[in-house]
């Protein structure tokens, strides 16, 4: 056979190079799945756990051994929910003798005097109430819970975020564990004010109570650490201090000191049935500055106390739930990765001849996504949620994670890199009819969210076109996701800049 024979035989160098490409996008989206997986099963294995026993003291602590007890109230810039919390601290059902309340108003705002006039009203009443105020807001909220700590008399110290409102009984709710001297913090469940206000609040019902009943749960009762939710727990003042205090060198300063203290052999007790309401953020920019934070403050806690703890006499077990805990988040890259595989990978079957494995392209889809559906739906069924809708309710919060994946990815990155932001505090909106601030600018995540839109809408049409039917369904959840994320933002970005201007079919 001559050349040119040999040469019209072979494959040409264009199919070779599809092919090659075909073998790459495959590889990648194995890739993806063989780590996104593993965090879907584990919200399984969390479930189990959660189905555990363990047992507190759960007695009223003797009234005549009572201990004192420091609330500490942070706050910056707070003037929509300042006050409310303040009267919540001062109903506490405690011995006014015993209790003192620090309203730590690091405010430059009207904040300080809605704050100094309702202190004085409660002083004049015998509430043993002040507000603390710093020269600088040096550690952000870290720095004004050690200045109230340092200022305190409080054997344990109970933290309040602005938004909360605590019942009467919560402290002596969570005070009944401690009297047990090993431990050292007590964290209460959150519940939600405001979780119908929109798509959005009730999406994140359903995934805060999954976090509070299974991962938090699941790590209390199997025996793992878990964390300090920053806000409605009690902490030990000797637990505290032994542990290093509060540090401002992650964003995360809860779960930071969290992990000092069970690793210094603090033993942390949780109560899904004591619950303080709470305002869930209601605008786009308020949910994604708030999961920024905590993602940026997980890897940064992270790369701060794991090499200690994976080093420590301490179970594998807990290692192993340590590492998933605090790099939890880097399932947003892998949710972001995939978005971008997810029509690349059927053509690139398609081309390979490798149509007949649809069933395993769609097993794994499954596997992924499966157990965050099973996660929420229990999570509301444990929460009483109505049965009607909460199918819809559940992709819907599976919609709004994927739409966080690109500006999570981002924060997630940061902490990888180690770099150091400013604290940046969640909005409220408190019985005020717009949040406490705005974004000024179009971020660089509502672009990224919006071009995943356009992108996962050329995907569907492709996949009409193409006749790819099983991916039509994945490509309509991420779409919806990006959409629904994406669109508000440049819709107020617009309104701002040019007035007005409503887009269509994103209310």
């Amino acid at each position: 056979m001559g050349l040119a024979g040999i040469a019209t035989s072979q494959p040409g160098f264009a199919e070779r190079m599809t092919n090659l490409i075909a073998m790459i996008v495959l590889a990648a989206t194995a890739a993806v799945f063989a780590f996104l997986i593993p965090f879907a099963m584990h919200r399984s294995y969390l479930l189990i756990l959660a189905r555990r026993t363990r047992a507190e003291i759960r007695d009223p602590w003797p009234e005549e051994d009572l201990p004192r007890v420091t609330v500490q109230l942070p706050m910056y810039n707070e003037r929509a929910v300042a006050v409310r919390v303040i009267d919540a601290a001062a109903q506490l059902d405690y011995p006014s003798a015993l209790l003192e309340i620090q309203v730590l108003d690091d405010s430059d705002d009207i904040t300080v005097s809605l704050v100094a006039e309702r202190v004085a009203w409660w002083k004049a009443r015998g509430v043993q109430i002040e507000q603390i105020r710093r020269a600088a807001r040096i550690g952000y909220k870290a720095g004004a819970l050690s200045v109230g700590v340092a200022r305190s008399r409080g054997e344990f110290l109970f933290v309040l975020d602005a938004d909360f409102v605590p019942s009467p009984d919560t402290l002596r709710d969570l005070l009944m564990p401690m009297q047990d001297p090993e431990v050292g913090m007590v964290q209460a469940a959150w519940s939600h004010l405001n979780r119908f206000t929109n798509w959005l609040t009730e999406s994140q019902g359903f995934l805060l109570d999954g976090h509070f009943l299974y991962e938090q749960g699941g790590r209390y009762r199997g025996g793992r650490f878990f964390n300090f939710n920053g806000t409605a727990g009690l902490w030990r003042r000797s637990c505290l201090e032994e542990a290093g205090g509060w540090q401002s060198d992650t964003l995360t300063e809860d779960l930071d000191l969290s992990y000092r203290a069970q690793m210094a052999g603090w033993r942390f007790a949780y109560l899904d049935d004591v619950q303080v309401p709470a305002e869930i953020p209601d605008s786009v920019m308020a949910l994604e500055l708030q999961q920024r934070r905590w993602a940026q403050g997980g890897v940064q806690t992270g790369r701060k106390v794991l090499p200690a703890l994976l080093r420590g006499p301490f179970p594998f077990a807990v290692k192993t739930e340590a590492v998933i805990h605090l790099f939890g988040h880097m399932a947003h890259p892998l949710t972001w990765f995939l978005a971008i595989l997810l029509f690349p990978s059927a053509i690139a079957r398609r081309a390979l001849g490798l149509d007949h494995l649809l069933g395993l392209d769609l097993l794994l889809f499954g596997a992924a996504t499966v157990p965050f559906i099973l996660f929420y739906w229990m999570a509301g069924e444990e929460r009483g949620v109505a049965r009607r809708g909460r199918f819809r309710s559940v992709l819907r919060t599976l919609a709004m994670g994927i739409g966080l994946s690109v500006p999570v990815t981002h924060a997630v990155l940061r902490g990888l890199r180690g770099t150091e932001d400013a604290f940046e505090r969640t909005p409220k909106r408190g019985s005020s009819e717009v949040a406490s601030y705005a974004a000024v600018s179009l971020p660089f995540g509502t672009i990224a969210k919006v071009a995943m839109a356009f992108l996962m809408t050329g995907y569907f049409v492709g996949a009409v076109a193409g006749r790819y039917w099983g991916q039509l369904p994945f490509i309509l959840l991420f779409l919806s996701g990006y959409m629904a994320l994406g669109l508000p933002e440049l819709q107020a970005y617009i309104s701002r800049r040019l007035g007005s201007i409503r887009l269509p079919g994103i209310e």
